[in-house]
């Protein structure tokens, strides 16, 4: 009988879930193509290794480890070779997520990868603008741009990557934060200040990954070269008291992305995850889902899995998803607003 309860009680929450309204801030562009949509990108691109067969895909994205999810990862860039793939791909994701409650997003493109293949910058740019406010008007879910550096490309992608951030005429209208991805190992942050400096300069904010397969080193560099105001992972923040009460204390929060650090083997299990020790910390944590399709996860997954990793309840749900309404770059009225969302639909829940 208790099995029964406990089995119910699991599937009220994860109904709470779909309906609860999120937002997200730790979600990349080209990872979050669904199998169907790469599949098309591939019948598109038949000279590409990636499978064309949607069932496929599955142990196409079996990881063996970091190194191996960059380079499938990068195989997938490459299905993007045109302004129609960009804006096939950059709309269909944003109808994921509206499908799974998401209110507002700050989507990480790496622009590099698209205009070091020929796709023309202003055409690149046109097209995720385009799809924004088509997603915005017709979905209801609003956009927001980071344009981060691929880490793995060096100082040649970095700057590419702050001339196409800060040129005014070519920025796009949606663009909130300049990120760094890729690997970390061999990829020191502080080479990178230069081109924080500039894009914190044109007003953006910083938003780099860090302390995801490398220790705290990496993340103190973030936060001391990069000028983080958030950090991508963070997952090594616990092996550094003083980092995790300079965390706390800063309000500076995570974005935690608990499948994606199992898939790509930063983190070995789930129960070995280190989220519980973060929030006990008192550090401001956010839940996303990283590159969803290709780790078999979405957002709603992975707030389930929060769920059962930190005990929580459906007040505990929506507090953790008032903490990502906080931790973004949203305006004060829309945070306001979806905020007021998140309390009303808990409420009625709860009432029901």
């Amino acid at each position: 009988m208790t099995d029964r309860r406990d089995s119910d009680r699991v599937r009220d929450l994860h109904t709470f879930i779909a309906g609860l309204p999120k937002a997200e801030l730790h979600v990349h562009h080209v990872g979050s193509a669904s199998p169907r949509i790469v599949s098309e990108l591939a019948a598109r691109h038949p000279d590409s290794k990636v499978p064309t067969d949607p069932e496929a895909l599955a142990d196409y994205f079996t990881f063996t480890d970091f190194a191996h999810f960059i380079e499938v990862y990068l195989s997938v860039v490459d299905l993007i070779r045109t302004p129609e793939d960009v804006r096939l791909l950059t709309y269909e994701v944003a109808r994921d997520m509206a499908r799974q409650s998401v209110r507002y997003a700050e989507l990480t493109i790496t622009p590099y990868s698209s205009t070091r293949r020929g796709i023309d910058e202003r055409a690149f740019m046109d097209a995720i603008e385009d799809a924004r406010k088509a997603a915005e008007a017709e979905l209801g879910v609003v956009l927001r741009w980071c344009f981060d550096i691929p880490g793995e490309a060096g100082l040649v992608s970095a700057e590419e990557t702050a001339r196409l951030a800060t040129t005014d005429g070519l920025r796009p209208e949606g663009l909130v934060s300049f990120g760094l991805g890729g690997p970390e190992i061999g990829v020191p942050r502080p080479q990178f200040k230069p081109y924080f400096d500039r894009a914190i300069a044109a007003g953006l904010h910083s938003v780099p990954h860090a302390g995801e397969t490398t220790g705290p080193g990496t993340i103190w560099d973030a936060l001391t070269d990069l000028r983080a105001e958030r950090i991508g992972h963070g997952t090594s923040a616990t092996k550094d008291p003083k980092l995790l009460a300079h965390l706390a204390e800063r309000r500076i929060p995570l974005e935690v992305c608990p499948t994606s650090n199992i898939a790509t083997r930063a983190v070995l299990t789930l129960d070995e995850h280190p989220i519980k020790e973060m929030v006990s910390a008192g550090v401001l944590v956010t839940i996303n889902s990283d590159d969803p399709p290709m780790f078999g996860t979405d957002l709603n997954n992975e707030y389930a899995v929060a769920a059962r990793l930190l005990g929580l309840d459906e007040q505990g749900l929506a507090a953790l998803a008032k903490n990502a309404v906080e931790a973004s770059f949203l305006d004060a009225p829309g945070k306001a607003r979806i905020s007021g969302e998140i309390d009303a639909y808990t409420a009625e829940w709860l009432a029901g």
